[in-house]
């Protein structure tokens, strides 16, 4: 068996060279890294001992569902291992995927630990990373050994996972209806339940999420979310996104009923303002900015929810 690492990118240079200066530490090298880059310029990246191939995929949306399959599709290896271009593999990262997918029939989902800001400049160590990381509070955690079943689909999430070609070719891969930013990962995760494929928490195969700026709930990809979750309602016959939909419509942003989701009006910079991940915390939470909105709307003497 080979092991294929894939990787999706637009921008983020930085963290793409501490990416592959991570899978440069291995205990068990990767057959290759296969980079989709989403942009017309190549990258400069760090010396590794694989291939690293780089290949072009220009859209004028963000083609992140087409991307995936894309680098599935460009492989040579037969067990695929997705990771996000702002992740940094722990150096047991493709062994411990290896031996996970030689005993689980289904998809792994590896560790997923965050990184406040400047923790990953030149001259890291993962044991600076261990010292401040932090694990997401909405998200679960892995079993104290071995691998867990997930019995929920919308706990799918393509940051770090691995999955065997062959399974993932059955399932057709992303659907590449979905770009822009948002559902495409729910899409996949209920492709999986309908196909009868497991899913499973897995301890191990962690991976580094590199802070950078973002917004959650991402209120500049409002547009596309709404799209999105309008496309997997007409799929599936419900809408997904839910909790992002939720404090667009408590923000004053979408209206929405059964039938249709409308735009009411741009994010404003006071929309912004109350979304953005702030750089001395590892991540952002979506429940604290929702929380926070219903605080405001609660109490008439706080401030505005969002200055126009």
């Amino acid at each position: 068996m080979t092991a294929s690492v894939l990787t999706i990118a637009r921008g983020r240079d930085a963290h793409l060279a501490n990416l592959v200066r991570g899978l440069s530490r291995q205990t068990e090298m990767p057959t290759e890294l296969v980079i989709v880059r989403m942009q017309e310029a190549t990258y400069a990246l760090p010396d590794a001992p694989f291939p690293v191939r780089q290949v072009a995929l220009i859209r004028d949306s963000l083609p992140l569902a087409e991307a995936r399959n894309l680098a599935a599709g460009e492989a040579q290896g037969n067990e695929l291992l997705f990771l996000d271009v702002d992740c940094i593999p722990d150096p047991d990262f493709v062994a411990d995927y290896r031996r996970h997918l030689a005993g689980f029939k289904g998809l792994v989902m590896g560790e997923v630990m965050y990184l406040p800001d400047g923790v990953n400049r030149d001259g890291w160590d993962y044991a600076d990373f261990e010292a401040v990381a932090e694990r997401h509070s909405d998200r679960q955690g892995p079993p104290p050994q071995g691998i867990r079943d997930c019995t929920d689909y919308r706990c799918f999430w393509s940051l770090n996972f691995a999955i065997r070609r062959a399974d993932f070719e059955r399932i057709g891969g992303f659907d590449t209806r979905f770009h822009g930013y948002g559902g495409e990962d729910t899409d996949f995760g209920r492709s999986l339940e309908e196909a009868g494929m497991k899913i499973g928490w897995a301890k191990g195969a962690r991976a580094y999420h590199q802070y950078h700026p973002h917004h959650m709930p991402p209120v500049h990809h409002l547009e596309s979310v709404v799209r999105n979750a309008e496309l997997f309602r007409g799929k599936w016959g419900h809408r997904t996104m839910g909790h992002w939909l939720h404090a667009f419509e408590l923000m004053g942003l979408i209206a929405q009923d059964e039938t249709a989701i409308r735009i009411l009006r741009a994010p404003s910079e006071g929309d912004l303002a109350l979304t953005r991940h702030q750089s001395y915390r590892p991540y952002c939470n979506s429940a604290e900015v929702i929380r926070e909105i219903e605080r405001r709307r609660a109490v008439p003497s706080a401030a505005p929810v969002a200055a126009e």
